[in-house]
Formats: structure tokens, sequence, C-alpha cells
């Protein structure tokens, strides 16, 4: 847990805010973390989180944009294709993060930075 501006909060809640994730974006994201390096489908995560596969796809495509997923396209003998997703790394991820908390940070510097600029007007 991180105090923070006189507020705890869990880890969790900071990748799920500082990625903009739904719960299932961050359940779908904890399952590739168990699994590590393994190639995922969708249909292997629906099943597994008992969710609905086309909110798994969703939470899949989300997460491949914001680039914490690496896909593959997997060819199939008969014609057609299917992807695999893995995650990347914590290292890698975590910069993500990081570069979104900077964001923050620099918002607020410079918010806090107009404010104490600001001329009070006495009456």
């Amino acid at each position: 847990m991180i105090d923070f501006a006189c507020k705890e909060f869990e880890i969790e809640a900071v990748i799920k805010c500082g990625l903009n994730l739904t719960k299932a974006d961050l359940d779908v994201l904890k399952h590739f973390l168990k699994f590590g390096q393994d190639w995922l489908n969708t249909d292997h995560i629906a099943e597994e989180l008992g969710l609905n596969l086309s909110t798994v796809q969703r939470s899949v495509k989300k997460l491949y944009e914001r680039n914490i997923l690496i896909r593959s396209q997997n060819n199939m003998d008969g014609g057609g294709y299917f992807f695999v997703y893995k995650i990347r790394s914590k290292k890698e991820i975590r910069e993500l993060i990081m570069q979104v908390v900077n964001s923050w940070v620099n918002r607020v510097d410079t918010e806090l930075q107009s404010w104490a600029e600001e001329k009070h007007e006495k009456k």
C-alpha cells in the first residue's frame, strides 16, 4: 500500500487508473501476468476467468493497443488465422505507467504554479 495525500491505496489501483482499465481489463491483465510469457488466446482467457468472450476480446484489444500485450498471428492449415497474445515484461509495463504518473505530476505542477502566481483581489 502507498500513502499518498492522506489516502491509502493499493498498487493495483494505480495500475488500473494509470492505464485507464476497467475491472475486467485488470482481471485479464492479472491473468496474463499469472501465465508469464505463455501465448494465450481469448477463448482460453474467457473460459479460465468465467467472462464473456466479447468482454475478454475488448479487454485484450485495449491492452494490446496500450502496448501492454504482444500479438502474434497463427495461420491455420485450411486457411484463416487467429491471434495469440502474451504480456510484456513488468519492467516495460512499469515504464508505461510511470509515463502516465509523470504526466500527472507535470500537470499538477503546472496547475499549482498558475495558482501560486494568481493575484488576489482585495474587496
